[in-house]
C-alpha cells in the first residue's frame, strides 16, 4: 500500500505517469524521442535550418523587447533561436531535454563564435533548479505545447521564479484550427497520449498567461523558403511582460 503523495510535485508526478512512456516528451523520460527527432540533420523539418522565429526578429527589431540583458530560452533544440538572441547582444542560456539536439546547437555556436550556456535536461528537474534568474526575456519556440495540461502549473511556477519584474515572456505555439490537438484538458488523461500537441486559441493563452501584460498576439508570418527567418502559419506568437 503505496502512500506517497505529500506535495503539488507529488501530484504533478502521479499526473506524468498517466500518460504512456511514449507519449512523454516533456520530462526527463522524453530525451530519446527528442534524439530520434534530431538524429537525422538532412530531415525536410523547416525549423531544423539555422534561422531565427520570425517574431522573435520582429519584436527586437520593433524594440518591443530591449536589446540585451540575459534571455532564457526554453526547448532551444538546435539552438537557432539562442544564436540569434546572442548575436543581439544577449547574455544566453538555453536548455533542452535533448543531448543530440544541443550538440548540433553547440556546433552551430562555435561555428558562429556565439557564447551560449547550453543545458541539459527537464526544465521542470534538475535543469530547471540549476537556472539562475532574473531574465530579462523567457522565450520558448515550441516547447509549452507539448506540456500536458497540468505541467502549466509547473510551467507558470518557472515563469515567476525567473522572469525578472518588467521582463518579457514570448513564445510560439499550436493555433487552434490550424495545427494541434483541439481535445478538452481532461480528454488526454482518458487517452495516455497527447496527440502531437496541443492546439491554442487566443482566449486560452490570454487566460493561462493573465499575471502578464499581453503586448502582441498574433500568427506568426508564413516566411518564403529564401527568408532570413522561420515563419509558419499555423502558429501562434505571443509576446508578454511582467508588471514591475
Amino acid at each position: 500500500m503505496d502512500r506517497n503523495i505529500r506535495s503539488v510535485d507529488d501530484v504533478l508526478a502521479l499526473m506524468d505517469g498517466l500518460f504512456a512512456p511514449e507519449a512523454d516528451r516533456w520530462t526527463a523520460g522524453g530525451s530519446a524521442w527528442w534524439d530520434g527527432f534530431y538524429a537525422d540533420r538532412e530531415r525536410p523539418v523547416p525549423f531544423f535550418a539555422a534561422k531565427p522565429d520570425e517574431n522573435l526578429v520582429s519584436v527586437l527589431d520593433l524594440g518591443l523587447v530591449p536589446a540585451g540583458g540575459r534571455a532564457l530560452d526554453l526547448g532551444c533544440g538546435p539552438g537557432r533561436n539562442a544564436l540569434h538572441l546572442a548575436a543581439r547582444g544577449f547574455e544566453v542560456d538555453a536548455v533542452d531535454l535533448s543531448p543530440t539536439a544541443l550538440a548540433w546547437a553547440g556546433e552551430r555556436a562555435r561555428a558562429a563564435g556565439a557564447r551560449v550556456r547550453f543545458h541539459h535536461g527537464d526544465a521542470f528537474g534538475a535543469a530547471g533548479a540549476g537556472l539562475a534568474g532574473p531574465y530579462d526575456l523567457i522565450y520558448d519556440s515550441g516547447c509549452f505545447h507539448h506540456l500536458p495540461p497540468h505541467r502549466r502549473v509547473s510551467y507558470l511556477a518557472l515563469l515567476d521564479r525567473l522572469l525578472a519584474p518588467g521582463g518579457r515572456f514570448a513564445l510560439t505555439c499550436f493555433a487552434s484550427g490550424a495545427m494541434g490537438s483541439e481535445l478538452s484538458d481532461a480528454e488526454f488523461y482518458g487517452r495516455a497520449r497527447l496527440e502531437g500537441g496541443l492546439a491554442y486559441t487566443p482566449q486560452a493563452l490570454r487566460w493561462i498567461f493573465e499575471d502578464l501584460t499581453e503586448v502582441e498576439l498574433r500568427r506568426m508570418n508564413e516566411e518564403p523558403e529564401a527568408s532570413g527567418s522561420f515563419g509558419r502559419a499555423f502558429l501562434w506568437t505571443a509576446l508578454f511582460r511582467r508588471p514591475e
